[in-house]
């Protein structure tokens, strides 16, 4: 409650000690007494940085427990198992991991640290995601979008998945529905922040949104094989966005809109069906559960800075990607297990890192030279949507 809202209470198992007396629980920062300038609200850990869903989730979490921890492990225990059930519906809906290796969704022990242990706000960002992708798969674009506008206000790293589903807005959805579901996740974003925006507007989106923040060199599990020097330089910086961006319109334009012929053909057919002149057909979950994982991937391969909660964003597609390849099994789980492996060395090392960004690349380049599944349904209805 009141100035002190953050997940590390309970980074380390037990609450960490505050810097002075913390307010008492019943001080909401949006009640009355509350605070709404974001350069002023502080954690155990340092400043907030995270969106105003945030605020509300650890707020009501603190109030409900008291700040205590093992109430709070229960409830991120209850969302652990949310997540491992989402994933598993979402890979079993692809139909494209055999049965054999859906263990492997539950198999990561960073995973059980990130979520039950230390409490972080990763793992409910990452369960709106999924729930936002189960969503996406069955065509239900509104409430999709506003489930990920929902994980977005939790953590913004969310924000890497909305290119892919951008692509699939303009193959499945007309204008029409693309405005309301992305109006909709607008709206919702508008709402939690509103007490913040009224207030102080310019505090709140530089700090609930910033972009440009640099994470310590000494925590990134990628790229600690480089001089600090060079990870912090700014030409670094925009190489990695240059490579994101050209990896991003790649894939968009010749793996997920292949069937439409490109892009321009994606946009082509998203206006006609906006005019009647074209319906839209079901598309199929495998397309959009791969296009979104691997979007999601991208960034995450492109990243300048990866933290040990950050596997959390993408951990749970690791067994969709990897069976989206046409690698042999036997690279797939090897791949899998030197990702798990990097993630599991403490503290950062330069050895550990090579390896995750070897893992990635192939990962990376044998997605983009695996065939494309068929964007949609071969027993879909054509729908006017």
């Amino acid at each position: 409650g009141g100035r002190r809202i953050s997940q590390g209470q309970w980074l380390e198992g037990r609450p960490r000690r505050p810097r002075r007396r913390a307010p008492s629980p019943t001080r909401l920062p949006l009640s009355p007494q509350g605070e709404r300038d974001y350069t002023r609200l502080r954690g155990g850990t340092g400043p907030l940085v995270y969106p105003a869903g945030f605020v509300y989730l650890y707020a009501a979490l603190k109030l409900a427990t008291g700040g205590a921890v093992r109430p709070a492990q229960w409830f991120f225990g209850g969302v652990y198992l949310a997540t491992q059930a989402c994933a598993l519906a979402l890979t079993i809906r692809t139909k494209t991991v055999p049965p054999l290796f859906l263990p492997l969704l539950a198999a990561s022990k960073r995973l059980h640290s990130i979520f039950v242990l230390r409490c972080f706000n990763d793992g409910v960002a990452t369960l709106g995601a999924l729930v936002a992708t189960l969503l996406l798969t069955a065509g239900r674009w509104t409430a999709a979008v506003a489930a990920y506008s929902a994980a977005v206000s939790v953590k913004m790293n969310v924000l890497l998945m909305a290119p892919p589903v951008a692509v699939v807005l303009l193959q499945g959805a007309t204008p029409a529905a693309s405005a309301r579901a992305v109006g909709a996740g607008v709206a919702l974003q508008l709402a939690l922040g509103a007490p913040f925006l009224a207030t102080h507007p310019a505090s709140y989106l530089s700090r609930a949104f910033e972009l440009t923040r640099v994470f310590f060199f000494k925590w990134s599990v990628n790229w600690a094989f480089l001089p600090e020097s060079v990870f912090l330089s700014k030409p670094f910086a925009l190489l990695l966005l240059a490579t994101h961006l050209t990896s991003l319109a790649a894939f968009a334009h010749w793996r997920w809109t292949s069937d439409d012929g490109g892009l321009p053909g994606a946009v082509a057919g998203w206006w006609a069906s906006g005019r009647g002149k074209r319906a839209r057909a079901a598309l199929a979950p495998a397309h959009v559960a791969r296009a979104v994982a691997a979007g999601n991937f991208i960034g995450i391969a492109c990243a300048r800075s990866l933290h040990y909660q950050f596997y959390a964003w993408y951990a749970h597609t690791l067994p969709l990607l990897l069976w989206g390849t046409r690698l042999p099994v036997v690279a797939k789980l090897g791949l899998w297990a030197v990702v798990e492996a990097a993630w599991n060395v403490f503290p950062p090392t330069p050895a550990a890192s090579l390896s995750l960004l070897a893992a990635h690349g192939v990962l990376l380049a044998a997605l983009f030279l695996a065939p494309a599944p068929g964007r949609a349904l071969a027993t879909g209805k054509l729908k006017r949507r």
